[in-house]
């Protein structure tokens, strides 16, 4: 069931998302490829990072500002 939940998540990733990957970085993704690939952006200074689809271990709920 928990597998069922994570593979759900994982398809349903879109930009704006704000997620955490496996490796505990946290940014918002920007970019969704076809060939199963995300790009975040990590804050403080905006740098991008390509990352597998499958490094995302959760999405997180969008900070209030």
């Amino acid at each position: 069931r928990r597998q069922k939940k994570q593979k759900q998540m994982l398809e349903n990733l879109k930009n704006g998302d704000h997620v955490v990957t496996n490796g505990g970085i946290v940014g918002t993704i920007v970019g969704v490829n076809e060939d199963n690939t995300i790009v975040l952006r990590v804050k403080p200074d905006n740098v991008k990072l390509m990352f597998s689809r499958s490094a995302v271990s959760s999405v997180v709920a969008e900070e209030k500002k």
